[in-house]
């Protein structure tokens, strides 16, 4: 499992848009999201650079949202 830390999540939303980008990486079994602790259980075969950058562009879209 690769595990990360997802700034700037304040709502379900954000955990929706993060859940989103996540499932839409080549090798993501599942995904699980927490809210109050800001990170995301990532499982599957993906490598951990994929679901890193995945993580990194949900909290690039994060930030975009609440601009």
């Amino acid at each position: 499992p690769v595990v990360l830390h997802v700034e700037g999540m304040m709502c379900h939303r954000c955990v929706a848009k993060v859940e989103k980008v996540l499932s839409a990486v080549a090798g993501v079994e599942s995904d699980e999201v927490d809210l109050a602790a800001k990170r995301a259980l990532v499982l599957g075969t993906a490598a951990a650079a994929d679901t890193e950058a995945a993580g990194a562009a949900a909290t690039g879209a994060l930030v975009a949202a609440l601009r």
